[in-house]
C-alpha cells in the first residue's frame, strides 16, 4: 500500500474486504479524510504499517506517546525511539508485538512493553497489533493501538511494594470492614496472635478481644465511622491458645474511591517486653532510691560517730574520708563489670575479697615487697548491708593497726582467719611483729561504738579484743544468715 505523500492518510483504494478482515465493519468507513479525522480524534495512540512493517499512518496521540514524529514509509514496526521488555531488557523493534503480529499473521494483543522517548523518559504501554488482509487474503499491513498504562503500572508497583512491606513487618497489620470482620491479615499478625490468614479472615475481630472488654470494639468502630484515627491505644488481646498479650493499637479509617469510609486498618504492636522493661526500670529506681537513702544515712552516721573521737577538724575530715573511701572500695566489689548490671540488683562479693580490698593500702612491705596480711580459712559470700558493715569494721581494724599496732612497724604482719562454727562465722584478726602492746581498753571511740551498733545490732554477733604483748587479737563472730541478707537497722 502506497501513500501519495508523507502525510498520515489511509489509502482510499483499500478494499472494504480488507477492512472487514481487520474486524472493522466496512459500513463504518467514510472517505479517507473522515477516517483520518476519526483517528486523530482518538485519545489512544493508533498507527498502521504496510506488510513489511513500515509505518504508513499514525495519529497525534501516537506521536505524543513516542515523543517524536516517525518518518512515513521509513520507520518500522513502532515509532518509539527504543523499546524494552517490562523487566528492563532491551527489546529490538524486529521482535516487538507489531513485528510478531506481521510475522505470525495473527493478532498479538495485550502485550506489555516499555517505550523510551528521545528525551529518555519512558512509558509503559499495552500493544494490540492486528494484521490486515486484502480480498485475496493476502497480508496488506497491520493496525496497532498502544494504551498508556504507565500510571497503572506505577500504582501496581507501589501496591506490590506496600504489600511486601506489610507482609514483612514485625508488627501485626490487619484490615477490617465497618462491621468488624477481618478482611486481611499479615504474617506479623500470624506470629502475634497465632491464627493463620485462612483461619481468621472472614471472622469478627471480636475473636481477639477478651470477654471482659465488650465495649472496646464498638467504641473503636464508632471513632472510625466518624473519620477519626486512634493512635497508640494500649490494651490486651487474646491469642489463639487463649493466652493474653499486651499490645499498642493504631487504627485508621480506610476510604474507597469515592472517599467514603469502608473499613479500618489496624497496626498492633506487642508491648510485653516494653512493659517488662518498664517494670524492671521501676524496680531499679526503687532500689536505687532505697540505696541512696541508706548511703545518706550511713554517711551521717559515720560523721556523727567520727566526731566523738576526733580532736580537731582535720582529724574529723581524715577519719570521715578514710571510712567513706573504705565503703566506696567495698561497693566496687559488688558492681558487676558486664552490661547486664540492670538485671542484677543484689550483687555478691566474698569475705576474703573484701579483706584484701580494705587492707590493700597496708599490705606489701615497701622494701621487701612481701605480703604483710595473710588470709586463711573459709571464704563465704557477702551481700546487701553486710558488705557495708564488714567494710567499716575491717577499715577500723586496719587503720588502728597502721597507727598503733603491727602495721605501724616494718616487720609487722596481720593474720586473718575465717572459721565456720555451726551457724556462726568467726573471724580472728591477729597482729604480730608490731610495737609492744600496753593498751588494754578501747574506750568509747569509733571502734567500740561501731562494735556495739553493727556487730551486735546488725550482724547478730559479738566482738572481743585481747591485748597481748606480742600484738592485738580481735575475735569477731557473726551469724551466717546475716551475711547474705539485708540487715535490720537499729
Amino acid at each position: 500500500m502506497t501513500l501519495p505523500s508523507t502525510h498520515s492518510r489511509i489509502d482510499p483504494d483499500v478494499p472494504a474486504e480488507a477492512v472487514a478482515d481487520a474486524q472493522i465493519p466496512a459500513e463504518h468507513f467514510a472517505p479517507s479524510l473522515a477516517v483520518e479525522d476519526v483517528l486523530q480524534a482518538l485519545p489512544e495512540a493508533v498507527y498502521m504499517t504496510d506488510p513489511g512493517g513500515r509505518i504508513t499512518l499514525f495519529n497525534q496521540a501516537a506521536a505524543t506517546l513516542w515523543g517524536r514524529t516517525p518518518e512515513i514509509g521509513q520507520d518500522e514496526f513502532c515509532g518509539s525511539w527504543k523499546l524494552f521488555w517490562p523487566d528492563g531488557r532491551p527489546l529490538p523493534h524486529a521482535e516487538c508485538p507489531m513485528a510478531r503480529a506481521l510475522k505470525e499473521r495473527q493478532p498479538n494483543r495485550g502485550q506489555e512493553i516499555i517505550a523510551e522517548r528521545p528525551d529518555g523518559s519512558r512509558v509503559t504501554v499495552l500493544a494490540f497489533p492486528t494484521p490486515l488482509f486484502d480480498a485475496n487474503r493476502e497480508l496488506s499491513g497491520a493496525i496497532n493501538m498502544l494504551v498508556d498504562v504507565t500510571h497503572r503500572s506505577i500504582a501496581y508497583e507501589e501496591a506490590q511494594r506496600f504489600a511486601a512491606i506489610v507482609n514483612s513487618s514485625d508488627d501485626a497489620i490487619l484490615a477490617k470492614d465497618l462491621e468488624g470482620t477481618i478482611v486481611s491479615w499479615n504474617r506479623g499478625a500470624e506470629r502475634l496472635f497465632g491464627y493463620t490468614a485462612d483461619e481468621i479472615i472472614g471472622k469478627s475481630v471480636v475473636t481477639l478481644i477478651p470477654a471482659d472488654r465488650p465495649d472496646e470494639e464498638p467504641n473503636i468502630l464508632s471513632h472510625i465511622r466518624a473519620g477519626e484515627t486512634i493512635d497508640h491505644y494500649e490494651t490486651v488481646r487474646r491469642r489463639k491458645d487463649g493466652s493474653l498479650v499486651e499490645i499498642s493499637l493504631s487504627v485508621s479509617p480506610i476510604r474507597d474511591r469515592q472517599g467514603r469510609i469502608a473499613g479500618a486498618a489496624t497496626i498492633a504492636r506487642d508491648i510485653t517486653e516494653r512493659r517488662r522493661a518498664e517494670q524492671q526500670q521501676h524496680l531499679l529506681i526503687q532500689e536505687m532510691n532505697h540505696r541512696i537513702k541508706n548511703l545518706f544515712t550511713l554517711a551521717g552516721s559515720v560523721v556523727s560517730l567520727s566526731k566523738q573521737s576526733a580532736k580537731t577538724a582535720d582529724d574529723l575530715a581524715s577519719a570521715v574520708s578514710g571510712r567513706l573511701n573504705a565503703l566506696a572500695l567495698a561497693h566496687m566489689l559488688t558492681v558487676p563489670a558486664t552490661s547486664e548490671a540492670s538485671e542484677r540488683v543484689a550483687q555478691e562479693t566474698t569475705l576474703h575479697a573484701l579483706v584484701r580490698t580494705i587492707t590493700a593500702p597496708y599490705d606489701h612491705d615497701a622494701e621487701t615487697g612481701r605480703s604483710r596480711i595473710r588470709i586463711a580459712g573459709s571464704d563465704v559470700g557477702l551481700s546487701g548491708a553486710a558488705v557495708t558493715s564488714f567494710a567499716l569494721l575491717l577499715h577500723e581494724f586496719a587503720t588502728n593497726a597502721a597507727k598503733y599496732g603491727a602495721l605501724s612497724a616494718p616487720a609487722g604482719a596481720v593474720d586473718v582467719k575465717c572459721d565456720e562454727t555451726g551457724e556462726m562465722l568467726v573471724l580472728t584478726w591477729t597482729e604480730t611483729g608490731g610495737p609492744l602492746v600496753e593498751r588494754s581498753f578501747d574506750g568509747d571511740g569509733f571502734g567500740s561504738v561501731l562494735g556495739r551498733a553493727t556487730v551486735r545490732g546488725q550482724l547478730g554477733g559479738e566482738i572481743s579484743r585481747e591485748w597481748k604483748p606480742e600484738g592485738l587479737i580481735i575475735r569477731l563472730s557473726v551469724a551466717r544468715d546475716r551475711m547474705t541478707a539485708d540487715l535490720p537497722t537499729n
